[in-house]
């Protein structure tokens, strides 16, 4: 360990190349399939709304707006947990395996939040939202 400017015991990272390395292995295989995440959520919003469209039409104002922007924002924060799982893989025994079955975490991780997603609409969003005729 070294000592850190105030003297005390300070953890130092080892140099930055092998870590960029496994940054940009990271962002290239999760960052394209970041689009199919967003649009399997963006379908399943659009296909809940449109099946229920008399009830969602008062919803739809400029208010609406920064909401749905912040649930946005946090899927894709939680779809950013995939990196610490990279991190802890990449220095793993079974790295080979991982990065060939790490389309499963995909997979798993994108139909929980669908499932989610789901959840949220039907359950708090749409009891929310006042019945027109």
């Amino acid at each position: 360990m070294a000592r850190s400017p105030s003297g005390g015991a300070a953890f130092v990272l080892p140099p930055s190349a092998p870590h960029r390395g496994i940054f940009t292995d990271a962002l290239k295989y999760w960052e394209p399939r970041r689009i199919g995440y967003n649009l399997a959520m963006i379908a399943v919003a659009s296909a809940v709304v449109l099946r229920t469209w008399p009830h969602f039409r008062p919803a739809f104002t400029v208010q609406s707006i920064p909401p749905l922007a912040v649930l946005a924002a946090l899927a894709n924060v939680c779809y950013c947990a995939v990196y610490g799982v990279e991190a802890v893989m990449h220095g793993s025994p079974s790295r080979e395996r991982w990065l060939r079955g790490r389309w499963i975490l995909w997979l798993a991780g994108t139909l929980l939040a669908l499932f989610i997603e789901y959840y949220w609409i039907v359950d708090e969003i749409y009891p929310s939202v006042p019945f027109v005729r």
